[in-house]
């Protein structure tokens, strides 16, 4: 991840030169967006009125001048244009840019946006993989679900978490549905290309045939599914619902084959026939499972000798993030990274709850599990609709956030004199979903100020809302898929890895997609209408779409011997897809008109 994030610096200190170098002159077409048609009937009147979506475009087409205004217009040109306001989150970037930065220190103010841009992916990571992804898995073991299942529904969702919050709040927007397309689709020739690619390089291997073909010709039918969507201009209920259907029916699918194929692996047992590679040994999955989704809370501080620990001790060993022994082996760079996780960290730590079912305790601290009946409920109200439940008045006297502290203080207080430090009680299992949705919370907060800052860097920059997701957007979600993925390759796990690259993605462009619209369909919306950013969407579609076709040809073709060579075409593709997006985002590329 440190990697990754290091690159995206760079990438945005390259973008900070560019402005620096720009001149005032021409700017690019309006932004992709949505039209959304809703209904709002007036009194005693029947009538659906239709947002002029050409106003809307020239809107936010002035937004994205204010550049070229004079520097002291600018500030009052963000402020009055209402298409230049962040939708949702608690800071508006265009405002910061333009109102408290004299001219001459944009480049200072763009640098410093990119930071928080990068701590904020970090945030996304730290908390899916720290918090948000073990509460999915004590879930599913509460539940008591199969590992196919689980790994299709929920660490399905886990994994591609910082995905499906960025296309969710971008589909919330009518000017930034073109950052939720850019990152689904950018992700997915990401993943499929330079993951893919790189598992090859790292670790030549055989895929699993059926598995292989299962995944790659759902993703491809759920690409076509969404190019349609963008051919037609518009996604219905039914549609919406179609996407998430053809999600269920691929969970399903899944279960089934696996099923089918474990029944003739074990009629296989009784004719001695050897194993094949479509299935792990019971020994490799728990190497794997151990190496991969282990999460130390702080074994390595118990003593020698048992003695009674205090509960003041138990709450500040558990509110600590800093593993000292670690600390003292790791090198320079890994704690120079950790100094900066660290306050992320322990306020993660302080109001995310997470259960861990492979204790013997289920990771129960009494102290601080109290302190989270408190804390989380307090952090779910404060952070729904950006605060604006929480500071709701009840009656015009009592706010909300009021009612929820004594409300959890009580319970807190109920919990802590009915319980011990030593025995979780038979209710402990409720923290994981308390620790499922305060860590959802968190990844949609961080998310939906990702949203806003790539928004604000595409004003600045004059770039579309497309080009930036696919990459900055999908870069910073997909940093640990890529390492994830490479690190189990390089591990000697090139299948599980290579499986991982198609099924996860599969989700998140179903659902992202499907979940997106059918959220603002359901306030009211008729149905959400699509404007593809000119030829660089059918670029980004065509891209993904070749990739998967030229796997589904060229892997059979070589009797699913993947090698260095298929992983170098991989890369290859990847780079020429980066070359023609930006030819096309900046002109150089274009069609011609009549």
């Amino acid at each position: 991840m440190a990697r990754g994030l290091l690159n995206l610096y760079w990438v945005l200190s390259w973008l900070c030169v560019l402005l620096m170098v720009e001149t005032v002159s021409g700017a690019g077409g309006p932004s992709a967006g949505t039209r959304i048609t809703s209904q709002f009937p007036a009194s005693g009147v029947n009538q659906s009125p239709v947002v002029d979506v050409s106003v809307q475009a020239r809107n936010w087409h002035q937004c994205r001048e204010v550049c070229g205004l004079n520097a002291s217009n600018r500030c009052d040109f963000v402020r009055s244009n209402p298409d230049c306001r962040s939708e949702g989150g608690y800071l508006d970037y265009l405002e910061g840019i333009f109102c408290y930065f004299p001219p001459d220190l944009l480049p200072l103010a763009v640098t410093l946006y990119a930071f928080w841009l990068l701590y904020l992916f970090l945030i996304l990571g730290v908390t899916a993989a720290k918090f948000f992804c073990p509460n999915l898995s004590a879930i599913s073991t509460t539940l008591k679900l199969s590992h196919n299942v689980a790994g299709v529904t929920f660490l399905a969702f886990g994994n591609g978490a910082p995905d499906i919050f960025s296309a969710l709040v971008a589909f919330s927007g009518p000017r930034t549905a073109g950052l939720a397309f850019g990152a689904l689709f950018g992700a997915g020739v990401l993943v499929t290309t330079v993951v893919a690619g790189g598992i090859a390089i790292l670790h030549p291997f055989t895929a699993a045939s059926r598995p292989f073909l299962r995944d790659i010709i759902f993703y491809m039918v759920a690409v076509f599914l969404i190019f349609i969507a963008l051919y037609r201009g518009r996604v219905t209920l039914a549609w919406a619902l179609g996407y998430l259907g053809f999600y269920v029916f691929y969970v399903v699918t899944v279960v089934l084959c696996t099923w089918i194929y474990q029944w003739q692996w074990r009629r296989s047992l009784v004719y001695s026939m050897p194993g094949t590679p479509e299935m792990l040994s019971g020994s490799e999955e728990d190497r794997v499972s151990s190496n991969t989704n282990s999460y130390d809370y702080g074994e390595e501080y118990r003593p020698l000798l048992f003695y009674q620990e205090t509960t003041a001790q138990i709450l500040l060993q558990a509110l600590n993030p800093l593993n000292y022994r670690k600390w003292r082996t790791e090198s320079v760079y890994w704690r120079a990274l950790k100094v900066f996780k660290l306050p992320v960290e322990f306020l993660l730590l302080l109001t995310v709850p997470v259960m861990d079912p492979d204790k013997e305790d289920g990771n129960w601290k009494r102290p601080l599990n109290c302190l989270h009946l408190v804390i989380s409920p307090l952090f779910l109200v404060l952070t729904l609709q950006s605060g604006a439940y929480g500071v709701y008045e009840i009656g015009g006297l009592f706010p909300v956030w009021a009612v929820v502290v004594i409300a959890g203080t009580a319970l807190a207080a109920v919990t802590f004199f009915a319980t011990s430090n030593s025995q979780p009680p038979r209710l402990h299992w409720l923290f994981a979903f308390l620790g499922f949705l305060t860590s959802a919370l968190w990844i949609n907060a961080a998310a939906t100020e990702v949203v806003n800052i790539l928004r604000s860097l595409g004003v600045v920059f004059r770039l579309s809302n497309t080009v930036l997701g696919l990459t900055l957007l999908a870069w910073g979600n997909s940093i640990g898929d890529v390492f994830s993925d490479l690190t189990l390759a390089r591990q000697g796990y090139p299948r599980m890895a290579f499986s991982a690259c198609f099924g996860g993605i599969i989700f998140n462009i179903l659902v992202g997609v499907g979940l997106g619209c059918l959220l603002q369909i359901s306030r009211g919306h008729v149905e959400v209408e699509l404007e593809p950013d000119g030829l660089l969407v059918w670029v980004l579609a065509g891209t993904l779409g070749l990739s998967l076709v030229c796997s589904l040809v060229s892997v059979p073709l070589q009797c699913f011997q993947l090698n260095r060579v298929y992983g170098c075409c991989l890369l290859l593709l990847y780079l020429t897809f980066l070359l023609v997006a930006l030819l096309t985002e900046f002109g150089v590329i274009h069609l011609k008109t009549v």
